[in-house]
């Protein structure tokens, strides 16, 4: 008898310690670390200090847990390439990582992507995201594989005294791509110095070279890259021709920057670190974000911006309906399909997409907010003097066609403006180059005329 309390003393002894071995992180099952792999540059800092942030939040409600931020040092094609390496193999691959939105349905495909369908059922944030935005974490499938951070928009910005001394009246608006050419006609008249109009070309901006310019050209004129209704790719556009024919003039009559400098990677840098608040540069083509690097902690202060700048919808090609177009995109936060973690990697990214979270980084980033208490919030709408302007744009804007073919089709772009800048090839030679160039990526049978 006197050896039963023992017993049963025993046995809740062994029942604590097979629950407490069920415990996220307990030290029992050995140390759980998640890896978080994301973007950050001296110019981008806002994900870094948003994921330290959820790192401390989630650490504080996971004993044991250990979340290990790995950030990359990289431009965006350069963090997209090394991301790509590190996915490739279950033993480097993250379990939670910064994905582009046109990346998604091609990862989707190589299998890089966890199917988050079953867990966002049960986040009732998930309620709060714009349907519109949830749209670009999806597959081809109908799964939702990545959760928005933010969405953007492109318009043109431009240095108000610069163009004030080139005689422009201001507001600006130019209702035409004539207008434009006009307007840095005359900024280079009035100072020879100052380069009149920013827009990227070839392939050393990469993605930012079709998305902050050539699709503003080529959607402008009524023209696509993709036909939905058929799901081919569209080939031998005069719009496309168009679209050339404009960087052609605009660079071979010197009113942008010289191509060799164009082919920086790093020549935006230059546009938001001098050339802009030192007055010399007249006006580019850039995204919603781009107060970022000027307000106060961004990595180029300007006090001055808000003053200083203005914005304007970048015009279609003759001011024909809707007389305006912008791009959009925007990334996400998805988790790797090979994390032995799956649940702690969810919730380590729904700790990083909560309310405040995502309020900081979409206020430090100048993103447009895609969850709607966010969007309601009065510290966003007050973030910056020109919210309220490029969220408009979100009526005319337009999305990069998210299949698995994208990222070729796009740089077969980029290959045709920097043939055109830098005078290799006519804009009919590269048109028609890009033409042959999509049809040995998709198949002939998979393009349509048009």
């Amino acid at each position: 008898m006197a050896r039963r309390p023992l017993t049963v003393l025993s046995l809740l002894a062994a029942a604590v310690l097979a629950l407490a071995s069920c415990t996220p992180g307990n030290p029992a099952e050995g140390p759980k670390t998640i890896k978080v792999v994301y973007q950050k540059t001296d110019a981008f800092t806002a994900l870094d200090t948003m994921f330290q942030s959820a790192k401390k939040e989630f650490e504080a409600a996971n004993q044991g847990v250990t979340v290990e931020l790995q950030p990359i040092q990289a431009n965006d094609d350069d963090y997209g390439t090394k991301l790509a390496l590190a996915l490739r193999s279950p033993s480097t691959a993250p379990d939670v990582f910064y994905e582009d939105t046109f990346k998604v349905r091609s990862d989707v495909d190589a299998g890089y992507l966890l199917n988050l369908d079953s867990r966002l059922g049960g986040w009732a944030d998930w309620e709060k995201f714009d349907d519109a935005a949830k749209e670009a974490g999806k597959a081809d499938d109908g799964g939702t594989y990545a959760v928005p951070l933010g969405t953007d928009t492109r318009a043109i910005w431009y240095n108000k005294k610069v163009l004030q001394a080139a005689g422009v009246a201001l507001p600006w608006r130019p209702a035409s791509w004539q207008e434009i050419l006009d307007t840095a006609r005359k900024v280079k008249a009035n100072d020879p110095s100052v380069i009149p109009f920013n827009m990227y070309a070839g392939k050393g901006t990469g993605e930012g070279t079709v998305m902050q310019g050539f699709y503003e050209l080529l959607y402008g004129t009524g023209a696509s890259l993709y036909d939905q209704d058929s799901k081919k790719w569209v080939v031998g556009s005069s719009g496309f021709k168009d679209s050339l024919t404009f960087l052609k003039t605009l660079y071979s009559e010197n009113l942008a920057v010289a191509p060799a400098e164009a082919l920086d990677p790093n020549v935006w840098k230059k546009v938001f670190g001098e050339w802009f608040p030192q007055g010399k540069l007249g006006a580019t083509v850039e995204g919603s974000y781009s107060p970022s690097f000027w307000q106060k902690g961004g990595s180029y202060e300007w006090p001055g911006y808000a003053e200083e700048m203005g914005v304007a919808p970048f015009p279609t090609q003759n001011g024909q309906a809707p007389g305006a177009v912008s791009m959009s995109g925007g990334w996400t936060l998805a988790v790797g399909a090979e994390t032995k973690q799956a649940d702690l990697a969810f919730n380590f990214l729904t700790t990083a997409l909560n309310a405040k979270n995502s309020l900081d980084f979409t206020v430090a980033s100048s993103q447009i907010a895609v969850r709607n208490d966010v969007a309601a919030d009065a510290g966003y709408q007050s973030a910056n003097p020109f919210v309220k302007d490029v969220s408009a744009l979100v009526s005319v804007t337009h999305y990069r066609p998210a299949t698995s073919d994208y990222p070729r089709i796009s740089a077969a772009v980029q290959e045709a403006t920097e043939a055109v800048i830098t005078g290799s090839k006519t804009p009919e030679q590269a048109a028609a180059d890009y033409d042959a160039a999509v049809a040995g990526i998709v198949g002939g049978d998979k393009t349509v005329r048009k």
